[in-house]
């Protein structure tokens, strides 16, 4: 299927890293790839991020700034870039999760650094 093809059928593009037979629902919110994304490189621009979520750049943009006013996320300028900063020690938001933080998430789906 053409990417043509693929926009008019309404849905994701495939991500490059993701299984081919991805399910049409996750686990995670958008919200929390984002995080995990970031969290990864933290260099990283958002068209990037975009890409490996499978969303378009304005919705990073958007997920970006609520994580940012919700205090989870701080936008920090390096010269013509941003680097973000994760606050691991925020609580989740949802009353179910709220007895863990941020950084106990992302230790539960991420990768241990080599």
């Amino acid at each position: 299927m053409n990417s043509k093809a693929q926009k008019d059928s309404g849905r994701k593009p495939r991500v490059a890293d993701g299984p081919a037979e991805a399910p049409g629902w996750t686990f995670l919110s958008n919200h929390t790839h984002v995080l995990v994304c970031l969290a990864r490189n933290p260099d990283q621009v958002l068209r990037e991020v975009a890409q490996q979520v499978g969303i378009t750049e304005r919705a990073v943009q958007r997920i970006v700034a609520e994580l940012e006013a919700g205090g989870v996320v701080r936008r920090e300028r390096h010269g013509r870039r941003n680097r973000y900063a994760l606050n691991l020690d925020a609580p989740l938001r949802h009353p179910l999760e709220r007895h863990c933080t941020v950084g106990e998430l992302l230790h539960s789906v991420t990768p241990p650094e080599a």
